[in-house]
């Protein structure tokens, strides 16, 4: 099968993640980029990578690139492209655009003037034209503009891929799936031991963890691909590449377990882990975090407190004191990790951080800290690094 080139987009912070997933897959030539890791691959690579990453929020394949400053560059550079290799004359599309121009400034202006160029072409060819549809087209078209220089690339993915499809309902401010992953795998943990989430909200995080113990596909349930509607879809090599990653599950060796102060929370985590498949893998009570035990062993544990950064540091403040005094008391042999964007806050919990790496938690910049609970830590006082 024909090399295809493609890249795959994902969040600040895990694009070196990435890189190493689709080294798993068998991708080749890859190499990393901001928020996004460009790589080659055959067609079943295409279709492993959108069932398969965890870390990836959509696989482009580029198939034009072109200077532009004016509406009228940007409709010749679209017209260069032989549309109807792509999408045919009955079919429907789709357009979305990013941009850093200082020759365009509006994003749907440009979506529009692309959208043009192709329906005009299909009309100058074949007397009709393809209709747009922004809900489930045949093909999702991406258009980056950088300056003077467009990009245009297939979406093979449709719907972007942390929609796994199990969280139909979510408490406030929950984690992004792909984030959720991304964080997980940043720890380490082999999906093996102790797991555990004491503030878990919708059970993202859980349920992410879940799928890691079982090497289950984390998008093994979607309805529906991008590349499923186009003109060069292969069922018979979807379908067993597909068998392939189902070969690949192995039963959890892991212990996973979660907690939240509302019984709200707990209910919906258990809903979506069904919808997941993975409620079996996964012990969740309802609990304060003052309430929270470990269980023997050592293990990962990952907080999502709340960030509180409209609060008082003194209010928030002492509750992340309480975090770390918890940790000290409760979780020694384990590898504590918290995310927030309340930096000062961060602060509070009395320890210093083994590691802090820099992610984004939608537009917030976050600190994922992680902070090592070793024996004899309450005994002895660990100066907090004032740096960050």
């Amino acid at each position: 099968m024909e090399l295809i080139n493609m890249v795959a987009k994902t969040q600040f912070g895990l694009e070196e993640l990435l890189a190493e997933e689709l080294k798993q897959l068998g991708a080749e030539n890859i190499e990393t980029h901001n928020r996004a890791v460009s790589f080659s691959g055959n067609l079943a690579l295409m279709y492993r990578a959108n069932l398969s990453l965890r870390t990836a929020l959509k696989v482009l394949v580029p198939i034009h690139k072109f200077n532009a400053i004016n509406e009228a560059g940007l409709y010749k550079g679209i017209q260069e492209i032989e549309w109807d290799k792509y999408l045919s004359k009955e079919g429907t599309l789709s357009i979305s655009t990013s941009l850093r121009s200082d020759f365009f400034n509006h994003s749907h202006y440009i979506s529009l003037k692309c959208k043009d160029g192709i329906v005009d072409q299909f009309r100058d060819k074949f007397g009709v034209r393809p209709s747009v549809e922004l809900d489930n087209p045949d093909l999702n078209i991406d258009i980056h503009v950088a300056n003077d220089e467009v990009s245009v690339a297939l979406n093979s993915s449709g719907a972007s891929l942390h929609r796994r499809g199990y969280r139909t309902d979510s408490t406030l401010a929950p984690i992004n799936e792909v984030l959720a992953a991304g964080m997980i795998m940043l720890t380490g943990w082999n999906g093996e031991g102790n797991y555990y989430d004491p503030m878990c909200g919708s059970g993202t995080l859980l349920i992410e963890a879940a799928m890691i113990a079982r090497n289950m596909p984390p998008n093994l349930n979607r309805e529906q691909f991008g590349f499923e509607r186009w003109k060069n879809f292969d069922h018979g090599i979807f379908e067993s590449v597909k068998a392939a990653a189902i070969a690949d599950m192995r039963p959890s060796k892991a212990k996973i377990m979660g907690s939240d102060k509302t019984f709200k929370a707990i209910e919906i985590t258990r809903e979506n882990a069904t919808r997941a498949m993975v409620e079996e893998d996964i012990l969740v009570s309802n609990k304060r975090f003052e309430e929270v035990k470990a269980p023997e062993g050592g293990g990962i544990m990952i907080i999502n407190p709340p960030y509180g950064e409209r609060l008082p540091l003194e209010e928030i403040g002492a509750f992340y004191k309480m975090m770390g005094d918890i940790m000290k008391k409760e979780f020694e042999g384990f590898d504590v990790w918290i995310i927030s964007s309340n930096i000062p806050a961060l602060k509070k919990v009395g320890l210093a951080p083994s590691k802090r790496i820099p992610l984004f938690n939608g537009a917030l910049e976050c600190r994922f800290n992680k902070f090592e609970i070793y024996k004899g830590t309450r005994d002895k006082r660990k100066l907090v690094a004032t740096e960050d």
